[in-house]
């Protein structure tokens, strides 16, 4: 079985971070490791805290990975601070990591920064050189390519800018009311439009950590980088599709959607029975007042 490490923070309602990693990944066909770069009090409905780890322990994590099951690909999510970023370069840098994809979480949708300037320099500096492919989104991309991006043209420009700064791939990720559901991949000059389908549904959570975890999972498994990221939005479109309704807020996606066995099975028909039973109870409790 091929095996794919995730570095990330963790989310503790299971939508985003490491969880949505790990679940991405195993319903992706390989097997998923994890180092854990912060723990996160979270919901649908907003972060509430956060506790990072030291640098000592993040390294401590990766170390024990790659010196026992050696990942065939590695992504990286959110990763706040400066020396975080600092720790996993060094090592990754040390155990030659292969098939790196980064998502450089830095920029919220609503255009709030959301690590601080020096980790990304750090970031710039550091990690990014090292990666296979990027996968940011329009806000971020900005950042990265030093240029506002308004049109179709604009990404064009900003991701070959991107890709030649950093020498890896981009997959720059439509949406912000700019094509929509639409992604570009490029690689130095050469660009290819990934099309997709506008799904309406509000329940977004997690969907960059599930497409960067998806690419990863198709590279760890011998995909050709096209072929990955194509893998990896249909199966992000499938997540999405299956409207999953869960939480107060931005809700998670249905990663076990394309899951099907006994024990799924098994789950499913004592749903059932739960709610016939809860039905039953409600019933015989009205006759009985």
């Amino acid at each position: 079985m091929k095996t794919a490490l995730t570095i990330a923070g963790s989310d503790s309602s299971g939508g985003a971070g490491i969880q949505a990693d790990i679940k991405t990944m195993t319903a992706n066909g390989v097997f998923a490791m994890s180092a854990v770069t912060a723990l996160t009090a979270q919901n649908t409905t907003g972060v509430t805290g956060i506790m990072e780890v030291s640098p000592e322990f993040l390294k401590e994590q990766i170390d024990c990975i790659f010196t026992d099951i050696r990942p065939d690909a590695v992504k990286i999510g959110m990763v706040s601070s400066a020396e975080l970023i600092r720790a996993i370069a060094e090592k990754l840098k040390e155990y030659q990591a292969e098939n790196i994809v980064v998502d450089p979480v830095m920029v919220a949708t609503s255009g709030a920064k959301l690590i601080s300037d020096d980790a990304i320099g750090t970031l710039k500096e550091a990690l990014l050189p090292m990666a296979d492919i990027l996968t940011p989104n329009i806000p971020e991309a900005e950042v990265l390519s030093g240029m506002e991006v308004k049109t179709e043209e604009d990404m064009v420009k900003a991701a070959e800018k991107i890709s030649r700064t950093y020498h890896c791939a981009v997959l720059l990720k439509g949406g912000h009311q700019l094509n929509d559901a639409n992604d570009l991949l490029c690689r130095g000059e050469e660009h290819r439009w990934f099309y997709g389908k506008r799904i309406d549904n509000p329940n977004t959570h997690g969907t960059g950590c599930t497409l960067s975890s998806a690419i990863a999972s198709n590279l760890a498994k011998g995909f050709d980088m096209e072929t990955a990221v194509e893998r990896a939005k249909a199966y992000i479109s499938g997540a999405l599709g299956a409207m999953l309704d869960l939480g107060k807020g931005s809700g998670p996606m249905n990663h076990a959607f394309d899951i099907s066995g006994e024990y799924i099975k098994e789950s499913d028909r004592a749903a059932e029975q739960t709610g016939s039973g809860a039905a039953g109870s409600a019933g015989n409790g009205k006759e009985g007042v």
